[in-house]
């Protein structure tokens, strides 16, 4: 499965978390997938990363589904899971961000005569996404859109992700967690989820991050009341938008020799020699689309092979999340008709053939790429 290396996956389990989320995006639209899920892809407001937010609902065994169903519809570059969590140690402030450095399916297990022993999974965080993630704590330039006097520290550690809401201090199942997942700073219900398909998926990258909202010890009704879950949700969607930011920045989306802006690194200089009656046609860092030298030059464009082309290169870019469902099915239909136009090669057919292209200039107007190749496409009919 190749990698959209322009696109990261969020995901989240409730309304809040959800919208909280939706506030850091601009420009977002629509993309539904066959089997009923709605995505609305977007940017992070003022950077040009791109994110696939999602719904999943409470519980692991959804949150894995539709986790894996996103990383097949957008091949993103990672995913986050993104919302709110009940803190399990006294240092862990109602507000703060917790990391999740590893994640334990806590309810694994195996009931004997003297009780029942842990047998969990787990996942630890890619140590790229890790560094990461320490380089955006440490930054603290996240925090910059959050409301006065809000100062969330961001932890590190564990996260144990079960199959229950969590809310007492005292219960016996708080008794076992303590006593077998002892590192473990927060508690939640889709982590394990996600990492498993995170790992199903040839390990895509995924990323927990939490806002703890309560101390899962009973109190959860009183912080509630106290509206820290929009609290907790909205310092964790500012800190994993600026995570999502810096994962298309400089981790694994920049792999393969590419600069900070995801494309590919040419080499500073370059060595050619000419002996005899050759000679260096061109030199050039990056070129996009047909080039000729010399004699070619004359050489009429195919247009079939053109608008080909130009079809690949549209597919991509609703699977980017360019173009939602609707404009993609207008846009192949404007091309079909330029195809049969082209097929046809007769003169009549020429204003038809315009006429398509013209239709089709204005539905992927907004993508530059797909604008820039109909343009040079355009050209050519007019010129025939």
């Amino acid at each position: 499965m190749s990698t959209n290396s322009g696109l990261v996956v969020i995901l989240t389990a409730l309304d809040l978390e959800y919208a909280a989320v939706r506030n850091q995006l601009t420009d977002l639209r629509v993309r539904r997938h066959p089997a009923g899920t709605r995505f609305e892809v977007g940017r992070i407001s003022q950077s040009d990363c791109r994110v696939a937010l999602g719904l999943v609902g409470k519980g692991n065994h959804p949150a894995a589904v539709l986790a894996e169903r996103a990383m097949a519809e957008f091949s993103p570059a990672a995913v986050l899971f993104v919302g709110v969590a009940g803190g399990l140690w006294p240092n862990i402030r109602l507000g703060d961000v917790v990391v999740a450095s590893k994640i334990y399916a806590y309810h694994g297990g195996t009931s004997e005569d003297d009780g029942l022993k842990a047998r969990p999974k787990a996942w630890e965080i890619p140590h790229e996404a890790d560094q990461i993630a320490h380089h955006v704590d440490r930054s603290a330039g996240w925090r910059r859109g959050l409301p006065v006097g809000a100062a969330p520290k961001v932890h590190f550690g564990p996260i144990a992700a079960g199959e229950v809401v969590q809310d007492s201090g005292i219960s016996e199942q708080a008794r076992w967690i303590r006593q077998h997942y002892n590192d473990a700073v927060a508690i939640e219900m889709e982590a394990a989820g996600v990492a498993q398909a995170g790992h199903l998926n040839r390990a895509l990258p995924v990323v927990v991050v939490r806002g703890i909202s309560d101390h899962a010890d009973g109190s959860k009704a009183a912080t509630d009341g106290q509206d820290w879950q929009p609290k907790a949700a909205r310092h964790a969607a500012a800190f994993a938008t600026a995570l999502a930011r810096e994962l298309i920045i400089d981790g694994p989306a920049s792999r393969g020799g590419a600069d900070r802006d995801g494309s590919p690194t040419m080499p500073m200089t370059n060595r050619n020699i000419a002996t005899g009656n050759a000679h260096v046609g061109v030199q050039a860092g990056q070129i996009y689309g047909n080039v000729t030298v010399g004699a070619g030059a004359d050489q009429p464009i195919d247009l079939a092979a053109s608008i080909a082309d130009l079809r690949t290169h549209l597919k991509q870019a609703h699977l980017d999340g360019q173009l939602d469902e609707e404009t993609y099915a207008a846009a192949e239909s404007e091309l079909e008709a330029a195809t049969v136009c082209v097929s046809a090669g007769t003169v009549e057919k020429k204003s038809g053939l315009m006429v398509a292209l013209k239709r089709l200039r204005g539905l992927v107007a907004d993508v530059s790429e797909l604008a820039a190749r109909l343009a040079a496409i355009i050209a050519v009919v007019r010129g025939m």
